[in-house]
């Protein structure tokens, strides 16, 4: 039996932060990029320079958005979707090779970091451009005579909440290790401060079409697309948080994935159907559709990384547009606390269709009571916060001040509450495995083998687990690897305790080939194969014909390189240090929405008035 502790051994140089001239690289380029761009701010608030303005102007003539609004939109637009497709690669790439020899060795992070810097560059864009107005009743006060649009303010802050995260992200890694994860805090940060940078962009609009230069002139298809193109963004923005899961890696228990989607659909596209009128969200799920097959095939076959597939959204979409013809819609926070009920129920169910046809792992009918139990409140909470987000942006007035707080608030804990029932996992004791490999034809010239898996104790597994099956991941990308890095065996049963390949797997090279389990909340693994890996102290576990090994939680096998060295003290601050700046910067969006209401209601303003001057 291999002893678990040497698998993962804590010492090396390898997988703990970038090396330090890739830091200064990226350090210098980023103060270089950082001083030219205030350098044009200074220039343009100074009035030295005309042409900003020009362009501003120009892009506002085209879209009947004053300057501040339309040029920040057009460039956020324009690179929103550079960055998802660099995320999109990342990933893969990290599937299928492992670790990063250092961050300017990834291509993916270039697309990264470009999308993240122009996405705070629209934002801080929206803040510099007015020079000789107030931008609006909600503009936020600078210096004296310097006021900024909330959506712009919203931009901004959450650019620069997920740029923060790629120098935090350095930082971990060399306290912890390499956390191949997507769930990681300042992975976390990363997608989270894009994801939510889509509301900023709504409010920021909102805030154009209470200041529209000709409110005779109507809008037309084009701002329509804009709008939907914004929300159809916020549907993939808020779905990329269960990337993992459509990649077939994922490394939390599976009833994770359902609420999740939940969690996206309600917000996106309850407050999209408010917004944009019937048929919307059908629109809103072909529109992220399209951009998650383009990308992955792009990713899959131009980049000869691991293929993913995603959520289709459809069944909630169905539900949105079939409850939004009952009069409940006239008193929307009903509505969408109705709404949501029905896409965590129906809709999750028309969604399940599709999980069983594309992804690896259905949803089995045994996880289908905590399915609902974490789906529903999460749905019926993300429902009637996509109708207050709906509820501004139709220019309509929103709840109290207290009752909207508690709403909001309530919404955070009932997310948080289910996310964390999710995480809890139970690791079996004295549980274990006697696998016996037969050799298989070689493929592309390394040793591929078929498993016969006997678990002990017999009972180890239910009548209906989530998963048992075998993972090989991290072998190389590219036409000569199986699966491009990737192989995922969804394993037969024969017997209770009695298990079968349906595939050969590789175990060789720098494959890594695992076991896993998932039965409710017990989920473990065990190696079968692992390379030996000087650069993270790590020696190799043989694939021999016979074995048993133990099971062993799951993070220590998938998560080789990570470091446990330090107190789970140290790990539980970083984390709630994340957690804090992300709850602020929810509270910011939700403030920013309710500014925007406020100030323009409170002044019998309705979206489309006569822009006025503010003083």
């Amino acid at each position: 039996m291999i002893d678990p502790s040497t698998i993962l051994v804590a010492q090396g140089t390898e997988g703990g932060g970038a090396a330090l001239d890739q830091v200064a690289v990226m350090t210098g380029a980023a103060v270089v990029v950082g001083a030219v761009l205030l350098w044009v701010a200074y220039l343009h608030r100074t009035r030295r320079i005309t042409w900003l303005q020009r362009l501003a102007d120009f892009s506002g003539r085209i879209m009947n958005r004053p300057g501040w609004v339309a040029l920040p939109i057009a460039m956020f637009l324009a690179t929103i979707l550079t960055a998802f497709l660099g995320f999109i690669w990342d990933v893969s790439l990290h599937v299928g090779n492992g670790r990063d020899a250092g961050p300017l060795a990834n291509p993916a992070h270039y697309f990264i970091l470009v999308g993240l810097f122009f996405l705070f560059m629209a934002g801080m864009l929206a803040v510099i451009l007015p020079l000789d107005e107030k931008p609006g009743r909600a503009a936020v006060k600078i210096t004296r005579d310097w006021y900024a649009p909330v959506g712009g303010i919203l931009i901004a802050g959450a650019g620069l909440y997920a740029l923060i995260g790629f120098p935090l992200d350095d930082i971990w890694h060399r306290l912890f290790g390499q956390d191949v994860t997507l769930w990681g805090p300042t992975h976390l940060m990363l997608i989270g401060g894009a994801g939510l940078s889509l509301i900023g962009v709504l409010v920021l609009e909102l805030e154009g079409r209470y200041n529209r230069p000709e409110p005779e002139r109507a809008d037309g298809r084009m701002l329509w697309a804009v709008q939907a193109f914004a929300f159809g963004g916020l549907v993939i923005g808020l779905s990329v948080f269960g990337v993992e899961f459509d990649f077939g890696v994922e490394q939390f228990r599976l009833v994770l994935q359902p609420m999740l989607i939940v969690f996206a659909a309600t917000i996106a596209l309850i407050s999209a159907r408010l917004t944009l009128g019937p048929l919307s969200a059908l629109v809103l799920v072909a529109f992220a559709f399209g951009v998650r097959f383009i990308v992955a095939i792009l990713v899959g076959s131009g980049f000869d990384a691991p293929r993913n597939v995603f959520p289709l959204y459809l069944g909630a979409a169905i539900v949105v547009e079939l409850l939004a013809v009952a009069p409940l819609i006239r008193r929307p926070l009903w509505w969408g606390a109705l709404t949501g009920l029905g896409v965590a129920t129906v809709g999750i169910w028309l969604e399940s269709w599709w999980i069983e046809r594309v992804f690896v792992n259905p949803w089995v009918g045994g996880m289908w009571p905590e399915l609902l139990a974490m789906a529903v409140p999460v749905g019926v909470a993300g429902g009637v916060i996509g109708a207050m987000l709906g509820t501004v942006l139709r220019g309509e007035a929103l709840p109290k001040p207290a009752v909207r707080r508690t709403l909001v608030v309530a919404a955070v804990v009932i997310a948080a509450a289910a996310t964390a029932n999710g995480l809890i996992i139970r690791v079996p004791e004295n549980a274990s495995a006697t696998v016996t490999l037969t050799d298989a034809d070689p493929e592309q010239g390394g040793r591929m083998v078929t498993a016969d898996i006997r678990l002990t104790p017999a009972d180890l597994i239910g009548s209906d687990p989530e998963w048992v099956q075998i993972l090989s991941w991290q072998g190389g990308i590219g036409e000569d690897s199986p699966g491009h890095g990737l192989v995922v065996d969804r394993l037969r049963r024969v017997a209770d305790d009695h298990f079968v390949s349906t595939r050969p797997v590789p175990v060789h090279g720098t494959w890594k080939t695992v076991l896993r389990v998932q039965d409710g909340r017990m989920q473990s693994a065990l190696p079968i194969f692992m390379p030996l890996d000087p650069g993270i102290g790590a020696t190799e576990v043989p694939a021999t014909a016979t074995f048993t090994r133990p099971f062993v939680e799951e993070i220590s096998v998938l998560q080789r390189e990570r470091s446990f060295d330090h107190p789970s003290w140290l790990i539980g601050l970083a984390s709630l240090v994340v957690l804090a700046c992300s709850l602020a910067l929810i509270a910011a969006m939700s403030w920013g929405a309710a500014r925007v209401n406020d100030r323009y209601l409170a002044a019998g303003r309705t979206p489309g008035d006569k822009a006025t001057a503010e003083t």
